[in-house]
């Protein structure tokens, strides 16, 4: 047996072992407020299936669709959308200056002219080349910009936007098509919800034919999995989770929609950060304090999905991820002043330290836990079967929120996974704890320190292959 560790190896083993335990804790707590959430939100759906979703008082809304090299996939999304179950709906895409044959693809499929319309310049972008309407359908429109990045093409489409709700989406997503009937709903029956926000699922794997999902699978390419196994881990019961505490920080830039004239007083997009989405879900709040309104609502819906496509090499997953916790270090720092903030409640004594402690900062202790294992094994402070039993629990616990995820995944989309599936999936996180958790440790851990040295970044392309579309 190695020998004892002194009291200063002691309290630092049990400082990891409890944050382990109390982030784990935190997660499957988020889980079980999802559950008894989701329990309660599908039991009311049950009475509202299919048509019955009309209500008649459905808001007009505008569905923006920012677009950069996006010729693979901009058809079958706008397909989608076109599809969606929606009464008053217009459909505003931005080709924020794409290289590629982005705009020739659009003019083609959809037959668009130029439109003499004069841009209403109420929150500042890139100037706007030109502005197209289709002969087709003349509730779509395409807007023309100069390049200026996914936040400043979301505020040109803020900007020509006719109604008083927009949904933003990402051009390589699909819609299911009661997607944005459902996320409207909120809206309708709270006047003090100000955003909402749907479920977004990896799409590779799927089978996708004029914007509409045929047949549901699971990706054959393997980051792509471990991706998907996250997603339903850390992504989607911990904004349902979120959101029933009324503290939810992020709404995803792949499929959202909100009021638009808030958004407009808080200034738009900003165009300076990496990660726009949470950033102005965090400013909002800001805003609601500075008036005094803290009684309004951002709110996350588990059913209306929107499928995209994971990235499938390291490159673009290394980009995508670096991107992500440098938007995430943008966010919370731009909007500090939540934290502990009088008459914050939830999301300044809850959710904001929440998002520093176990998502900003986890990639940090995960990297110092592994050196500090790694220096208790080199100079013999414990024996390898001790290290085993520490990191065999620290897998049970990870495959054990999995579990709980795809479980809660089963209950809400029942008949989406077969069960052999499902323990396939449960495999699948075990084996993402050796080699997928360290390497997005790595990259997190490069956009956070990007960030503190104000290193240059932008979002640079993302490369889709668009095999999953027909």
């Amino acid at each position: 047996m190695a020998p004892d560790l002194n009291p200063v190896e002691a309290i630092i083993l049990w400082s990891f072992v409890s944050y382990v335990l109390l982030c784990s804790g935190a997660y499957l707590m988020l889980n079980l407020v999802a559950f008894f959430s989701l329990r309660y939100y599908l039991r009311r759906q049950r009475t509202n299936e299919g048509d019955s979703l009309y209500t008649g008082t459905e808001p007009p809304i505008s569905v923006i669709v920012p677009a950069y090299n996006e010729a693979e996939t901009i058809v079958a999304s706008l397909q989608s959308v076109l599809q969606l179950n929606y009464p008053n709906m217009e459909i505003v895409i931005v080709n924020d200056g794409s290289r590629d044959k982005t705009l020739e693809v659009l003019k083609a499929n959809f037959d668009f002219e130029e439109f003499p319309e004069a841009p209403r310049l109420k929150v500042p972008t890139k100037p706007i080349r030109q502005v197209y309407l289709s002969r087709k359908l003349n509730n779509l429109r395409l807007i023309d910009k100069e390049n200026g990045g996914k936040a400043d093409a979301i505020n040109a489409g803020i900007n020509l936007a006719r109604s008083p709700l927009f949904c933003c989406i990402d051009a390589d997503s699909v819609l299911e098509p009661s997607a944005l009937l459902r996320v409207v709903q909120p809206f309708i029956n709270d006047p003090k919800v100000i955003a909402a926000g749907g479920t977004v699922r990896v799409a590779n794997g799927c089978t996708v034919k004029r914007g509409n999902v045929i047949r549901k699978g699971i990706p054959r390419n393997p980051l792509a999995l471990f991706q998907m196994v996250e997603y339903l881990r850390a992504f989607l019961f911990g904004r349902i989770g979120w959101s029933q505490l009324n503290g939810l920080l992020i709404i995803s830039g792949a499929f959202g929609l909100f009021r638009r004239e808030v958004v407009i007083r808080a200034g738009g997009y900003r165009t300076d950060t990496i990660g726009e989405d949470m950033e102005l879900i965090c400013r909002l709040y800001s805003q609601q304090l500075d008036d005094g309104e803290m009684d309004k609502r951002i709110e996350f819906i588990p059913d209306p999905v929107c499928w995209t496509e994971a990235p499938e090499t390291l490159k673009v997953f290394g980009s995508q991820r670096k991107r992500w916790h440098r938007g995430l270090s943008e966010s919370l720092y731009a909007n500090r002043d939540l934290l502990f903030r009088k008459g914050s409640g939830v999301i300044g004594w809850l959710s904001y330290p929440f998002f520093i402690l176990f998502e900003w900062l986890s990639p940090f202790v995960e990297l110092a836990g592994y050196l500090f294992t790694a220096y208790l094994l080199i100079f013999g402070r414990v024996d390898i079967a001790d290290a085993a039993v520490v990191l065999d629990f620290a897998v049970m616990l990870s495959v054990f929120l999995s579990t709980v995820s795809l479980l809660l995944d089963e209950f809400t989309f029942p008949g989406d996974l077969k069960l052999a599936t499902v323990f396939f999936l449960i495999l699948v996180s075990v084996v993402e704890c050796f080699g997928y958790r360290q390497l997005n440790m790595i990259y997190k851990i490069q956009g956070a320190w990007g960030w503190i040295m104000k290193s240059r970044q932008e979002w640079g392309e993302m490369v889709r292959s668009g095999k999953w579309q027909s």
